[in-house]
């Protein structure tokens, strides 16, 4: 098993992709086949597997959250850090904190248009940690 960690500087709120980052940990790690198992240390970013062609998909799925879980909504309670503090923790309830994808041959077994993405929820710049176990 091999464990390794990695950051990500964010420009705010959207998608980054991290598929790179990941794969070079599994390629490290000498596994053919197993798992590669990512998790994000924050509440308030998460991780997603989505298509890597079009980024209008990208663009659509931050449009149809922008709609669904609105920053400021008069609903919050937990506004310490601005309007879109308790916004950006719903969002990261509503996606994921960990994936697991497998190793196939010594690489990210994913599909041809999938990408591993971390979805940063807020609207300022962040420093985030992601850890990548390989079994």
């Amino acid at each position: 098993m091999n464990q390794s960690s990695f950051r990500i500087q964010t420009h705010g709120r959207g998608l980054h992709d991290v598929t790179s980052a990941v794969e070079a940990i599994v390629t490290d790690s000498g596994t053919i086949t197993g798992l590669a198992h990512v998790f994000i240390h924050h509440t308030s970013a998460s991780l997603i597997i989505q298509e890597n062609a079009d980024p209008d998909v990208r663009r659509d799925l931050d449009a149809f959250f922008n709609r669904l879980v609105p920053d400021g909504d008069s609903l919050y309670r937990h506004i310490d850090e601005g309007p879109d503090d308790m916004s950006a923790h719903v969002r990261s309830v509503l996606t994921a904190s960990s994936l697991t994808i497998p190793v196939t041959q010594g690489s990210l077994g994913l599909g041809t248009w999938q990408a591993l993405y971390l979805w940063e929820h807020r609207t300022a710049p962040h420093n985030r940690r992601i850890t990548v176990t390989v079994s």
